[in-house]
């Protein structure tokens, strides 16, 4: 016993609706695929394994930053002997983290004090966090996607973004599909004689984000990159333009890895 999703309503275009239609259009549908991929169509306890570390991730980085916040404005407000003039260093977290109350305090600075110390503390339990979840990223990716990792600008994070959004073999039909999933899609913007594409705000953005991270490390330090967008830029294109088409390039070269893999 298998759930199989019944055809879209294009692909069944002048055929009428009722259960029974349904349910044998949606035998058809798979009567060419092996028994396995129905019974096991994806690895859900890696990919939700992922999906949940990714959401802890990012609850995670929004509290350490809050309190990151939160503490540099506590030593401006109150003088608790700490150069506040810029935003504090991790040197200067670890210290504060480490101490103790000072009988010559004065009651906002023993309370403000108290503050700081818990704030501290709770922003490198954020980092040490932030870093056990990276080291468990890592394993669940190779498990995946073997090798992905080990390409120029890819990383845990960006890999598990990744390989949340596409799911699961069979769940994107094309390449072009996956770059709409992403947002990098080209959307004609062109009128008159300029041909032109637009931005597309659509689809996932935390896949788009993926992308653009990956796109901007291999501007930086990949040579062949480097060359595309000396070569690109000459044909007059921007760098908003440039790095749009290099998304796009990325979307495909990973959709057809991740085919291969069947990850």
């Amino acid at each position: 016993m298998v759930e199989v999703k019944p055809p879209r309503k294009k692909d069944r275009h002048g055929v009428g609706k009722n259960d029974q239609i349904d349910a044998v259009a949606a035998a058809m549908s798979v009567l060419g695929q092996e028994t396995d991929s129905l019974l096991h169509p994806r690895q859900d306890g890696e990919r939700a394994a992922i999906g949940v570390l990714l959401t802890a991730r990012r609850r995670v980085d929004r509290q350490r930053t809050a309190n990151r916040n939160a503490l540099n404005a506590l030593v401006r407000q109150i003088d608790l002997g700490v150069d506040a003039r810029h935003a504090l260093i991790e040197a200067q977290i670890r210290e504060i983290s480490g101490w103790r109350a000072r009988e010559r305090d004065t009651v906002d600075q023993r309370v403000a004090r108290a503050e700081a110390i818990d704030l501290a503390k709770a922003i490198g339990a954020g980092r040490s966090r932030l870093k056990a979840i990276e080291v468990e990223l890592v394993d669940l990716d190779v498990l995946l996607a073997p090798g992905l990792q080990d390409q120029f600008g890819m990383g845990p994070i960006t890999v598990g973004i990744i390989l949340a959004a596409y799911s699961h073999l069979g769940r994107l039909r094309s390449e072009a599909a996956f770059a709409a999933l992403a947002g990098v899609s080209p959307l004609q913007a062109s009128f008159g004689n300029t041909k032109r594409h637009r931005l597309n705000r659509g689809g996932d953005r935390q896949l788009n984000l993926a992308l653009d991270i990956i796109a901007k490390a291999r501007i930086r330090g990949d040579e062949k990159t480097k060359a595309y967008v000396e070569r690109r830029t000459s044909e007059g294109l921007s760098y908003r333009e440039i790095k749009r088409c290099l998304k796009r390039f990325l979307a495909r070269s990973i959709f057809r890895q991740l085919e291969q893999f069947g990850a």
